[in-house]
This record gives C-alpha cells, structure tokens and sequence, in this order.
C-alpha cells in the first residue's frame, strides 16, 4: 500500500468563530491508498484528543487488507487537528508575525474553525465528495459539525462514541484537568515543557473517564491481600502519565480540551435538532454501553435526530477507550452498514 506524510500549507489570515485570527496555517497529513479514477473513494478519518495523522499507529486494525476500509480499495486521509502538536499549527509552532513561538498566546479554537481547516485540505487536494468520514471522540464531535457545515460533501458519516454538544459532565473532567495544569508552577512560562507535570496528573483524571470500574477491577486489581501501597491502579496511573508526557505537550492538551468543551452544534443555528437535521449523509452512530464521559444515550438522541440514521452499540471491558480497541465489533458493523446502504441502492 502507498502510505506518505504531507504538509498543507494555508497562506492567508484564517478567521476564526470567536473574533480572532491566525497568520496562515499548516495541516499535517497522512494518506494510505490511491485515489481512484471516479475519485469517489476517499475515506478521512478525524484522531482523537491526543492522536496524530498517522491512523496507522493508533487504529490500524480498522484500515488493513480484509477491513470495511481496505486501503487496496480506498484512499484513506488524516490531517493532525489544527492546534495539534504531531506536525500542525499548535501553541508550540512559531508565529510568523511575532517572530516567536505562540506557547499562551495562541487563540482558542473551535470545532467550526478546525473543520473549516480542514474542508480548505480537502479543496485544496481537489476532493468534490468523500465516501466516508469517520472519527470518535473529539474526532467523532468534529465528524458532526463538519457534515452540517457541508451537507452536500459526505456519502457517509461514522460518528463515535461523541455528542451534539459536550455535556457538562464532560466540561467538568476536562475543567478538572486544566485545574492541574494551572497548579503546575511551570505552566505559566513560554516553554515546551510548561505545565508538563501538571499534564501528567490531567492525563490520570482522564483516564478514569476514558474506562470503567469493571476495567480497573479486572486489569489493575492486587493479586495478594496483603497490599497496603505501590497498589497497581496507582502505579499505571502514573505510567499513563508519563507515557503521555514522552510525546504530548499541556499547550495542545489545553487548546483540544477547550474545542471539545465549546461543541455545540446548536451554536449561531437554529437548534442543536435543526442543525442535526440538515445532515444529509447515510449516517452511523456508534455508543459503547459502558461509556462514562460519553453516555450511551448521547449517541442515541444523534440516532433520533439525524435523518434515517442508524444506531449500534459496542460492548467492551474499555469503557470509552473501547472505540480504539475493540476492531472485531467495529469492522462487523460498518461492513453491515456499509452492504445494507449498498443493497439500498441497488
């Protein structure tokens, strides 16, 4: 298969929703497959919070020979989000008008302004229509918001495991975390690693939304009762801390937490209902059954409100992290989805 790296590059001042503007931009990709003649195959997958371009690394399963979307048959695409750190503008990137790196200078971000980015990559490759538009998560709320802002765009969406707008359970945990971060004494300098032990301690909360009592229970739990420190639960906390720490910076963490919390789809249109409605695309809505951060029910009110959307669930010991985990599921469904939508057709 054709896999390679790429970098867009916007030239122009980007408007963004809540009043300020960046000095151009630059989108990191990564692509996997070709293009074929029709150009009508094209699949683009939106990462989670803390994930790259490189959907290779961190959701292989879902796009290999044999998969719903085998790369021999599809053109697949993932650009880092924009305030990314894995090669797209982000807090750490240099500001071309100042001369200097934006470290808390950088504006807060939207979805609205990070999937109009990506809709200038997808003119720019001169993509007219994509097959499918996939993405859980933070990826999942962006996947909503950009099939309302371009109905005509999208044969099909794949929403996962998201929301129509970030709930205020949600807006607490991530509050929770920045609250870490701001603890950090660090945080307020201009350095890449400011905020980064702060960061550790967000990303330990997090993990707790991210999987479930039952995860904890049966993959961290003492083997003896004789335990009174260094339990398990404790000691991975930490390493999933520092192993977030080895890759991601509190900046990009900061600004992606804050998309997410601003998620609304209701925002400047008539109603989050309405807005739900004007989808046009056949339509996928996928919950986890012990999702924590992002309740089953969530993803079954989008199910409702889009148009002849279809709604399943997945099972999973994971909790939310299930999305990332749990390929068999995953791939039985969209196959299913993806024939029954064909055989409609036909």
């Amino acid at each position: 298969m054709i896999k390679s790296e790429s970098i867009f590059h916007y030239q122009q001042d980007f408007e963004l929703e809540l009043g300020k503007k960046l000095p151009g931009f630059q989108l990191k990709y990564t692509t996997l497959g070709q293009l074929n003649k029709e150009r009508n195959n094209v699949v683009w997958v939106c990462h989670a919070l803390t994930g790259s371009s490189d959907f290779t690394d961190w959701w292989k399963g879902l796009f290999e020979e044999g998969s719903p979307f085998d790369p021999r048959d599809y053109f697949i695409i993932c650009a880092n989000t924009l305030g990314g750190c894995y090669g797209s503008t982000g807090p750490l990137s240099l500001n071309p008008t100042t001369g200097k790196n934006f470290f808390h200078d950088f504006p807060i971000l939207t979805h609205q302004d990070i999937v109009r980015s990506f809709d200038l990559l997808r003119q720019h490759l001169g993509i007219e229509k994509i097959h499918t538009l996939i993405g859980g998560s933070l990826g999942g709320q962006q996947v909503l918001e950009w099939a309302i802002q371009q109905p005509n765009i999208f044969e099909h969406i794949v929403p996962i495991a998201c929301n129509a707008q970030h709930s205020p359970w949600g807006i607490a945990f991530n509050e929770a975390q920045r609250m870490a971060i701001e603890a950090d004494a660090t945080w307020k300098q201009n350095d890449a690693r400011a905020g980064i032990e702060g960061m550790k301690a967000a990303r330990a909360m997090g993990m707790i939304s991210y999987r479930a009592y039952e995860t904890y229970q049966q993959t961290q739990g003492e083997k003896t009762n004789e335990k009174v420190s260094d339990f398990r639960a404790a000691t991975y906390q930490k390493y999933q801390g520092e192993k977030l720490a080895s890759r991601f910076n509190a900046f990009t963490y900061w600004i992606l937490s804050k998309a997410m919390d601003s998620h609304n789809v209701g925002r400047g249109r008539v109603s989050v209902e309405a807005a739900l409605k004007t989808i046009q695309a056949k339509t996928l809505v996928v919950g986890i059954e012990n999702d924590f951060l992002y309740p089953i029910h969530e993803q079954k009110y989008l199910a409702e409100q889009i148009p002849n959307a279809q709604f399943e669930a997945i099972t999973s010991l994971y909790g939310h992290d299930g999305f990332l985990v749990e390929f068999e599921q995953f791939k039985n469904i969209v196959k299913k989805f993806l024939k029954r939508k064909v055989e409609v057709v036909v």
